[in-house]
């Protein structure tokens, strides 16, 4: 799954028309205007399902408790525009012959907001990639249904910046976590029989295939394409020579050429992988909606650990909390051996703001395999940001310290916890335990900039000042972006009667605290949150 950064393919019922559940993304920016006017503005785009602007589209906007509407029309770039709205809840339309009908809303404007919506028409006669056919009888709709996207302003979840952070960092950290094994080298012997052959006759269908499709999964995917291209050649009928062609094209970059081999598959036979690969070439190129749709298209063709994790995954992502919790929930009962999908569970739940339910699943998932470091590093980095650490999340950690003594993180992590666990009464062995698992973190990892910090909060307590301040100093030599080094440290100096070191350190503690508000938000709009209903009241189950 492509992760820098990611609408759900509508499962149709029997007899209901396809413009009822007509494709269509939103995206919201909000802000006042600088003239401080109290209209409001609608603004967007209206795209066909391939992205393609639909031009002289009909769109009619209409105001709670109105009896007209305000209509207008696409220009040839597919674009409308409506200002001077006054306040209110409206609904938007947009229609074209030959296509369905797309709504949304009711939404409220707001005064002086700037609203950008966009819809997506589906041609008549048939639906959307990936929704011509009804989800498989045994997969389990969900409780949800994404609609749109809209720019977030903040990251949602809870508690401070640190946490807030953390939950980003986790986040990424759960897009990573992959259950299958780096791809071995092809085996000599075949990849030597399937040359001879194709030496002796370059136009044999099924060693271009075999050896293309060999190659692929060893990570060589320039080398295989010629001869994925020639088996395409000689049978363009065969889906699975398209589909090795496909997932080659993607892997180098070709990413047209990937997207019009997949769609020709598709349009002979459904596919889970292919709507997966269709998934991330969506993400890459920056259509959110469309990505989700095939994740879902794939998950319901195929129900996999992996089909599952990666949707759950995208709305994560994309911080649908409480629909990641869903499918991951889903997804752990399918799979209760999952370590992974545990992880996921635990980081949507703490993403939530529920803390104590994260630790638990995240704990389970350490104890299916306690040699996997993974789970205790998603443990420490909670324990990190949370006030304090719970008996349950001590104990894993300590296993953690326990498989690997001479990690700086297991060490670190560990150390922490337990200082967090004896907050208010802490003794004498505690400290010195902690101090112990500290310093030899350090040794291990002398870049480890936290673990100097950690050493300074521990130092300050002790009241022995002039190491706390000496090791806040050792952490911000490692990394002059610390924030939380160079306020304790100008705190410190202020005690200690050094005023100017105090306010350099107050002010580096501002600047830096600005550019990461700043980060924050550039984040917040380069990956937009999804916007979504549910179908009943119930909350997702908690397992």
């Amino acid at each position: 799954m492509s992760r820098y950064l990611r609408n759900r393919p509508a499962i149709w019922k029997p007899g209901v028309r396809p413009a009822v559940f007509a494709l269509f993304a939103l995206f919201v920016a909000l802000g006042h205007a600088q003239d401080s006017k109290s209209r409001a503005t609608v603004q967007g785009t209206v795209r066909d399902s391939r992205g393609v602007p639909v031009d002289q589209a009909s769109v009619r906007l209409v105001a709670r408790g109105a009896s007209e509407s305000v209509s207008l029309q696409t220009d040839p770039s597919g674009s409308y525009r409506c200002s001077s709205l006054a306040a209110g809840e409206y609904t938007i339309r947009a229609e074209k012959s030959g296509y369905n009908d797309a709504s949304f809303g009711p939404f409220a404007l707001r005064e002086g907001q700037s609203t950008t919506i966009e819809l997506t028409l589906t041609t008549t006669g048939g639906n959307s990639r990936g929704t011509s056919a009804e989800a498989p009888q045994f997969f389990d709709q969900p409780q949800f249904a994404v609609a749109g996207v809209t720019d977030a302003m903040n990251h949602g979840g809870h508690g401070s910046d640190a946490v807030s952070r953390t939950t980003q960092t986790l986040t990424h950290e759960v897009t990573e976590l992959d259950i299958h094994p780096a791809a071995t080298a092809p085996l000599a012997e075949a990849e030597t029989s399937l040359r001879a052959a194709l030496a002796h006759d370059s136009s044999n269908f099924d060693a271009n295939r075999r050896l293309g499709s060999l190659l692929v999964a060893s990570g060589k995917s320039a080398e295989a394409l010629p001869f994925l291209e020639r088996a395409h050649q000689l049978r363009s009928e065969d889906i699975e020579s398209a589909r090795e062609l496909a997932k080659a094209y993607a892997a180098v970059g070709q990413d047209h050429k990937a997207r019009a081999t997949v769609e020709a598959v598709l349009a002979r036979q459904d596919s889970a992988d292919l709507h997966h690969l269709l998934a991330e070439l969506d993400e890459k190129e920056q259509h959110p909606l469309q990505a989700v749709r095939e994740y879902q298209r794939a998950a319901e063709l195929d129900p996999s650990e992996s089909n599952l994790f990666d949707w759950g995954t995208e709305l994560l992502t994309h911080r649908t909390l409480q629909p990641a919790i869903e499918i991951f929930t889903r997804g752990v009962r399918s799979f209760p051996k999952s370590s992974r999908m545990l992880v996921g569970l635990g980081v949507a739940w703490y993403a939530s703001g529920s803390a104590d339910q994260a630790a638990h699943y995240i704990c389970q998932a350490s104890d299916l395999n306690p040699e996997d470091p993974n789970p205790y590093r998603v443990l420490g980095k909670m324990a990190v940001a949370e006030p304090a650490s719970s008996s349950e999340v001590v104990a894993r950690l300590a296993r953690f310290h326990e498989r690997y003594p001479e990690s700086a993180p297991a060490n670190y992590y560990y150390s922490v916890a337990l200082w967090k666990q004896s907050r208010d009464v802490r003794s004498e062995e505690t400290l010195h335990q902690v101090q112990s698992l500290l310093e030899k973190a350090r040794l291990l990892d002398p870049k480890l900039a936290s673990v100097s910090l950690q050493l300074g909060i521990l130092h300050e307590e002790r009241h022995d000042l002039p190491r706390a301040i000496a090791a806040y100093q050792e952490a911000l030599a490692t990394d002059p972006q610390l924030r939380e080094a160079h306020y304790r440290l100008a705190q410190l100096y202020r005690r200690t009667g050094e005023k100017t070191k105090a306010d350099q350190e107050l002010a580096a503690y501002n600047r830096i605290s600005r550019e990461v508000a700043a980060q924050n938000e550039r984040e917040a709009h380069e990956i937009p949150q999804f916007v979504y209903t549910l179908r009943d009241s119930k909350p997702p189950a908690s397992q």
